[in-house]
């Protein structure tokens, strides 16, 4: 059984990544929010701790899933952003190279400036936020100074349910459970959801054949935000009840004030290439996600 150190497994990826390697590997999950039994504390920006603790546990892999995600708070906090997401990259680079273990780490959509309506894996990312920009370097660094490495990006993340998602789904689920009669959606946001536990297992596969580098893996199909609540209505049987108004992203810029690309969509043509393109359609994907974290309507 492969040894597996997860850090900054307290998140909705984190989750997914535990349920589906948690069979056949043994794990050790951290994270700075210890908010689940199967995690401990761990700040992946002390390099130090963060040594000390992969090292005592002797993994075959590490999976760096940490970040700070929250757009406006990277813009807020910029110092932050570069020490979790670019120098704490750097930190479990550094690990995986004296250990001598391959190392997973998580890549976004968001690195694109979204001038043309989808990417693909060689396409140049031009980062036009803190966030992006502090994500970007990290993948950078591992690129360069990890020959053994998985890259893997992600669109919109969808899962985890009302305990660990703080994105698009579930900010709509929750104003559903609330008795809301109209959603306020824009129309000018375009991108590529991401079921977590498909990402996960996709992740698996990869590691099985061990075909590293870099992997735009988001699930099928190109939506926007309109689309993707109007599938929720539907697949919740809402639809005749819950009016949607389209507004523009300018409508919520003092709330969500960070730049952000009008596309992020991605096209997985390594994972095809390879055939091991395993990320379902994205209504496929949605359904299975509201089923699994939300129970079957």
């Amino acid at each position: 059984m492969k040894k597996i150190y997860i850090s900054g497994c307290g998140g909705m990826l984190g989750e997914a990544f535990y349920e589906v390697f948690r069979a056949g590997s043994v794990l050790k999950c951290t994270d700075i929010d210890v908010n689940a039994p199967w995690l401990s504390y761990l700040d992946i920006r002390d390099l130090d701790a963060y040594r000390k603790d992969v090292t005592a546990f002797r993994p075959d892999y590490l999976f760096h899933l940490g970040a700070c995600t929250d757009m406006e708070d990277c813009e807020r906090n910029p110092g932050n952003a570069w020490l979790t997401n670019t120098t704490a990259v750097e930190n479990a680079a550094y690990i995986a190279n004296e250990l001598g273990i391959p190392l997973l780490y998580i890549g976004t959509a968001g690195i694109f400036d979204g001038h043309k309506p989808l990417f693909d894996d060689w396409d140049t990312p031009n980062p036009i936020s803190c966030y992006a920009r502090s994500k970007y370097a990290g993948e950078v660094f591992v690129r360069e100074h990890v020959a053994r490495h998985l890259v893997c990006r992600a669109g919109w993340m969808m899962g985890g349910g009302p305990a660990k998602d703080k994105k698009f789904v579930q900010k709509i689920m929750h104003q559903l459970s609330r008795g809301a009669t109209e959603l306020q959606i824009v129309n000018d946001k375009f991108g590529s959801p991401t079921y977590t536990r498909d990402f996960a297992h996709n992740v698996r596969s990869l590691l099985e054949k061990e075909y590293w580098g870099v992997y735009n893996m988001a699930c099928d199909g190109l939506t926007n935000r309109l689309e993707i609540a109007r599938a929720i209505l539907e697949l919740r049987g809402l639809q005749d009840q819950v009016r949607i108004a389209e507004v523009p992203s300018s409508h919520f810029s003092a709330e969500y004030f960070a730049q952000r690309p009008p596309s992020e969509c991605l096209i997985n043509a390594k994972l095809s290439l390879r055939q091991l393109n395993q990320m379902r359609h994205w209504k496929l994907a949605l359904k299975a996600c509201l089923d699994d974290y939300y129970g079957a309507c």
